[in-house]
């Protein structure tokens, strides 16, 4: 059986609609924290779509639990995020060449901002095949302008004020935006030596408006975020038969 493309997205939203997309085979839920794995076709493509929760703990604990029950040929993280550059605007798309974790913080023992002590790597690459897949398919969506690739950090915060949006930049100024599962998924994916990739919809500025803002333009900028989603995965070249 070929070996399927996992796609884990934070809330309820962003699962439900990608779903509706999807040809469904079965539904199963882990009950421990009422997490929902939904496995069957998209673009063509053996698929698994989950659920994972809000935070990095939830994606982590859902990303191994993927890559030890499916052995994915590929892992996506697909969701919205709060604009950190001043070139990335709602309704844009990035796709994460690079992801890190903004709120790890030992700088008193003398680690840079975003450093996880002793562990090799702080800061995880995507896959550059799925990276360059994902370019494609967003800009037929979207065209050039509004599809932008780079470093997309990852913390259990929303930001929402330009105080901290800026503390952030402070650190990493070539962030692009921030959620709260990516670098997450990403350091496990890169752990188990799965190809891993995040790309996220703009959904707010992470600033003082982003409240607001993400309630007025979520559900504006899913849809666009699932048709990329779904040409990045039809895309994928298809494991060599053995």
């Amino acid at each position: 059986m070929e070996k399927p493309i996992v796609v884990i997205g934070a809330m309820e939203v962003e699962v439900t609609t990608l779903a509706q997309r999807m040809d469904i085979v079965e539904e199963q839920r882990i009950h421990r924290n009422n997490l929902q794995i939904l496995t069957g076709k998209l673009g063509g493509r053996e698929v698994v779509l989950a659920r994972c929760g809000v935070g990095k703990v939830n994606a982590a604990l859902i990303t191994q639990y993927l890559i030890d029950h499916f052995q994915p040929q590929a892992v996506i993280n697909s969701g919205v995020a709060g604009g950190l550059s001043p070139k990335v605007l709602i309704g844009d798309i990035v796709i994460g060449e690079t992801s890190l974790q903004h709120d790890v913080d030992v700088c008193h023992f003398d680690y840079p901002r975003g450093v996880i002590p002793s562990m090799e790597e702080s800061t995880f690459p995507g896959d550059e095949e799925l990276t360059a897949l994902a370019v494609r398919a967003a800009v037929e969506e979207l065209g050039d302008g509004r599809v932008h690739k780079g470093l997309i950090v990852s913390g259990d915060q929303f930001i929402s004020s330009l105080e901290h949006k800026q503390q952030i930049l402070g650190f990493f100024p070539d962030a692009l935006c921030a959620e709260m599962e990516g670098a997450a998924i990403a350091q496990t994916a890169h752990l188990n030596g799965i190809p891993h990739l995040i790309v996220r919809a703009i959904s707010d500025q992470a600033d003082n408006t982003a409240p607001v803002d993400f309630n007025a333009y979520l559900m504006e900028v899913i849809p666009v975020l699932n048709a990329v989603i779904e040409k990045l995965i039809r895309s994928v070249p298809r494991p060599a038969k053995r």
